[in-house]
């Protein structure tokens, strides 16, 4: 099995500006570093989405906080959910059991 190759969050943005400069295509930039131009393309994608939070840093930490609440919110719901459900079962275990049902 291939072992995937790992690239630091330092040399992703080297590459992506080197690319972004277009002194080199991308076919020179990918051999040069070892990269598969899906990959880098990925990454410009993915820079060039995300460049306005170098901006605003606040706002995304903000969004991402929203978005943490908002999970947990979620999950303490199917929590609270899954455990009505489970006392139900018990109780329907017991009665069942009561009524020689035995399951």
């Amino acid at each position: 099995m291939k072992k995937l190759k790992t690239y630091s969050d330092e040399l992703k943005t080297k590459v992506v500006l080197e690319l972004l400069r277009e002194e080199n295509s991308l076919s020179e930039i990918c051999s040069k570093y070892e990269i598969a131009p899906s990959t880098l393309s990925g990454w410009k994608e993915q820079f060039i989405k995300n460049a306005s939070m170098v901006f605003n840093p606040t706002k995304s930490v903000k969004n991402y906080i929203d978005k943490l609440k908002q999970a947990q919110k979620k999950e303490d719901e199917l929590y609270k959910q899954i455990g009505k459900l489970t006392a139900q079962i018990e109780w329907a275990k017991k009665k069942s059991k009561e009524f020689g049902l035995g399951l």
